[in-house]
């Protein structure tokens, strides 16, 4: 099989503005970060000294960690190892239902869904667990739901360069469901088409129909 490492110059510069690297930002430190959990304990009417509370800061720092994971992985660089012996495959790759957890960036509430990733190849394919590594990837960092979906179809059409790239994300929004307005059993549904999936309504259609809704 052929491997392709090559970043093309589109990709190399979704890299440096959308992917997020943390290298750029000045980090606390992880006693820093313990602080302002124990500030937090103390605004919200706790003593952070009880035995309860007493690991929580620590705790939770280790949680941040593994939430916002995504700021440390390159989505880019996930998807540079690709293969050509398809035997002239040129149809429609759809992963459905890749689960994810995010959080939501204004109120850092947990968003919980599901992602559907499609794309048509032109040349090549990529390993299906990267495609739901990327999804992971932005993830796992702060979000509103429609950047997330543009993040990962922009991504895969500039390192792939298919014919066509589909996302269309289902998800539960805990900033609404557990504070403001609270309103239980609500998803949001975002979606990006480009190339053909925008372009081929027969193309969408069969995409609609796989994943089960309507078109």
């Amino acid at each position: 099989m052929s491997a392709h490492p090559t970043i093309s110059p589109e990709a190399s510069s979704l890299t440096n503005n959308s992917s997020g690297s943390v290298s750029s930002i000045d980090r606390p430190t992880r006693q820093e970060a313990e602080a302002a959990v124990e500030l937090l304990l103390r605004w919200a009417g706790d003593d952070p000294s009880r035995e309860g509370l007493r690991d929580t800061p620590a705790r939770v720092a280790r949680a941040y960690e593994e939430f916002f994971a995504g700021y440390s992985v390159d989505p880019v660089e996930l998807l540079q190892r690709t293969f050509e012996e398809t035997d002239g495959y040129d149809e429609m790759v759809l992963l459905k239902d890749i689960s994810f957890e995010s959080h939501c960036e204004h109120h850092m509430a947990p968003i919980i869904g599901v992602a559907h990733v499609a794309y048509m190849p032109r040349r090549r394919v990529v390993g299906i667990s990267k495609l739901a590594r990327v999804v992971e990837a932005y993830a796992r960092r702060l979000q509103i739901q429609e950047k997330m979906t543009a993040q990962i179809a922009n991504t895969l059409e500039s390192v792939l360069d298919p014919l066509g790239v589909a996302v269309i994300i289902e998800a539960e929004h805990q900033c609404m469901t557990t504070r403001g307005v609270h309103k239980r059993g609500v998803s949001m549904v975002t979606s990006r088409m480009l190339g053909m999936f925008r372009t081929n309504p027969s193309t969408r259609r069969e995409l609609l129909s796989l994943i089960g809704q309507r078109s």
